[in-house]
């Protein structure tokens, strides 16, 4: 249910393919802002994965939180917090369903690859992949990066433009040395003067990462 501490709370979840429970692995998908969880399960005709499940949920507003991923936490609550809850839950039904993080992929574009890695973060454990698109970790230059829990050798993807004009080059950066010093296999991929989008290099790479 929604309510002003959860703006995100009676939000659709949108499904494609198996049930997860049949599935051979479940991706999450988190969309950017201005889009839809319909958007982004668009991405779904890149991949031949007919043997995996894909959710999408739907931001309120088509936003997860109003200002910058770069501004004071604080400053983007309750929205952050309603948009962590939402991913935590949906983590927790999959395990009521026997599917446990190992066979979950997260992935995020934008605003959601911010929310995503953010997330991640907070519930670092072995995932099957996590694919971090255009985003980076939430927070002002100096936000401490103290977050418990390992990795345990999850392959993560995260890709960015070098000019991106949301995306500073050095939070992506950071980024990645966060979460290899959380123990996970960092593949980072700085493309040179593309704009903000998703590339097909980097579909192949998820590709990749859904085979494995």
């Amino acid at each position: 249910m929604q309510t002003p501490s959860d703006p995100h709370g009676d939000q659709p979840v949108l499904r494609h393919g198996p049930r997860p429970a049949d599935a051979r692995l479940t991706v999450i998908l988190v969309h950017g802002r201005g889009d839809s969880a319909a958007g982004i399960l668009s991405l779904t005709q890149e991949f031949e994965a007919d043997d995996v499940a894909w959710i999408a949920p739907q931001a309120a507003g088509h936003t997860w939180y109003p200002y910058s991923f770069l501004s004071f936490i604080e400053r983007n609550e309750p929205f952050i917090s309603s948009a962590l809850g939402l991913l935590r839950r949906l983590l927790e039904g999959l395990e009521d369903d026997r599917v446990t993080a190992e066979r979950v992929v997260l992935m995020g574009f934008s605003q959601g690859a911010c929310l995503t890695s953010e997330f991640a973060a907070r519930h670092a454990r072995r995932y099957a992949g996590l694919a971090i698109l255009s985003g980076g970790l939430i927070g002002p230059p100096a936000t401490p990066r103290d977050y418990a829990g390992s990795f345990d050798g999850t392959p993560v993807l995260i890709g960015c433009s070098d000019v991106d004009p949301h995306i500073p080059l050095q939070r992506v950066q950071e980024t990645s040395d966060v979460y290899r010093r959380m123990h996970a296999r960092v593949d980072e991929r700085i493309y040179p003067n593309l704009p903000h989008t998703i590339n097909s290099d980097e579909i192949a790479a998820i590709a990749e990462m859904l085979k494995r």
